[in-house]
């Protein structure tokens, strides 16, 4: 590729494909244009489905086993408490702007998570939603936070908070989160050199969870009539506008591509997931619960407890094991005699109805092509993903309708979006099938005439 041609890669966490694709295409010239000419289609995500590690998955080409993190949030050794948070230096594999740097190209990186601490690179590189707050150092280089507030008006990091029954100042920050967020990157492109421009967008991941519900009618606490019926789909052709001004500042001869970490889909309701491992005999409380609350590890009689679990978009299983947990009790000669047996129970789980569930448990070594630091021993995607996991206990019951933490109206699914666009058209156009999130960190260095380094996972889509 002539050294003169850049690249620009919109990030849009967890844009969906039936609704840029089908629904809503229509009403996003756009990306219609970007769709219809050039490449696009569903992009795998890694499993779990979830912003961390997802987007970093992405941009490094290594599963989460590689990586060595599984989520926000990561067992830091084997005792019961001790957790780390996937920041931007427990990043050890190379980035494509890593790759670039060496190579003599210069980035621009915005809110690509985890990206907090900022890392140097040759360019520019704003942190992630991660951020703890304004007064941290969020750029690089570190002057670059005073050039951001004065000619920006500041950086915002994401919304104070997406699950909130107050939908009209939500809306309203959703809007100004999207709007900084495209600004800056404008301000960055038309101020900076750059070969290589990425960019997160954050709001349409809250708007889906903060929002599903008034739109579709299959949801389970759908409202219809509401004032909010069209607030996702506007808010989709707000984005679809300012992509638009955005591609006016990149020139008409710079290749594109809309990509996100995974899609959205409706969520059923919560399976609470500690609820059941204690009625399973799996777990066991010092103390019934006396209300809802959340399963605090020193209420654990961890001499009769085989194993518990954490909610979020997925569930997480660790099981107590002997010689390995501070007091385990499962002997390691058990130890996939026992998993087995939670595999089966869990994929048999049934909704309220009584209907089977969907629900899949993968064991990390299956899936992943090495297991790095202390994945969990069981990660479970309830219901297909139309449930979440639930950690907290006391409701009566393994089903329930509320989410323990906040509203919360959708669900991660296992497929986001994927476009790419060259102006020259001097790709394949048309529909791509079989493309993973992994294919996207060694397609953008093949686009700079880089060959990708052989240890990354995926494969080039041309």
């Amino acid at each position: 590729m002539p050294s003169d041609r850049k690249v620009l890669v919109i990030g849009l966490d967890c844009a969906t494909p039936q609704l840029v694709f089908d629904r809503w295409k229509e009403k996003l010239p756009n990306l219609k244009k970007l769709i219809d000419g050039g490449s696009y289609g569903l992009l795998e995500s890694t499993i779990p489905p979830i912003t961390v590690p997802a987007w970093m998955s992405m941009m490094t080409s290594k599963d989460p086993g590689t990586l060595g993190f599984y989520g926000f949030r990561n067992r830091k050794n084997y005792s019961y408490d001790e957790m780390f948070f996937a920041t931007s230096t427990v990043v050890k594999e190379k980035t494509v702007w890593d790759i670039l740097s060496e190579q003599g190209r210069k980035s621009i990186v915005v809110g690509v998570p985890p990206a907090y601490p900022p890392k140097p690179l040759s360019g520019n590189l704003l942190s992630c939603f991660l951020t703890p707050g304004p007064e941290s150092d969020y750029t690089y280089p570190k002057e670059l936070k005073s050039e951001i507030v004065t000619n920006c008006g500041g950086y915002i990091f994401d919304v104070m908070n997406f699950r909130t029954d107050d939908k009209e100042k939500l809306l309203r920050d959703i809007d100004e989160l999207a709007e900084n967020r495209f600004e800056v990157t404008k301000y960055l492109m038309q101020n900076k050199d750059w070969d290589f421009c990425m960019f997160v967008e954050m709001g349409v991941d809250r708007i889906h969870h903060g929002y599903w519900k008034y739109f579709d009618k299959e949801h389970v606490l759908y409202e219809p009539g509401s004032k909010y019926e069209n607030a996702i789909q506007d808010f989709y052709i707000k984005i679809d506008q300012m992509i638009g001004e955005l591609l006016s500042v990149a020139g008409d001869d710079t290749i594109v591509l809309v990509v996100s970490d995974h899609g959205a889909k409706r969520m059923d309701g919560g399976l609470c997931f500690n609820e059941w491992l204690m009625q399973e005999g799996y777990l066991t409380l010092k103390q019934k619960p006396q209300g809802r609350t959340q399963v605090k590890h020193d209420n654990i009689d961890w001499s009769k407890t085989k194993a518990w679990g954490s909610g979020g978009y997925y569930g997480r299983l660790f099981m107590n094991i002997k010689g390995r947990e501070p007091n385990g009790i499962i002997p390691k000669e058990d130890y996939e005699k026992v998993r087995s047996e939670l595999v089966e129970k869990l994929e048999a789980l049934t909704d309220m109805q009584g209907k089977v569930m969907g629900t899949r448990a993968y064991r990390p070594e299956e899936i992943y092509s090495t297991v790095n630091n202390i994945a969990p021993d069981l990660i479970v995607l309830f219901g297909d993903l139309y449930w979440r996991s639930v950690g907290t206990v006391g409701f009566g019951s393994i089903h329930t309708l509320e989410n323990d933490t906040g509203p919360d109206d959708a669900n991660h699914a296992q497929h986001g979006i994927f476009i790419m666009y060259d102006p020259r058209g001097q790709q394949k156009k048309g529909k791509l099938e079989g493309t993973h999130l992994m294919d996207v960190g060694p397609t953008i260095l093949n686009l700079f005439g880089i060959e990708p380094p052989r240890d990354m996972k995926g494969k080039i889509v041309k």
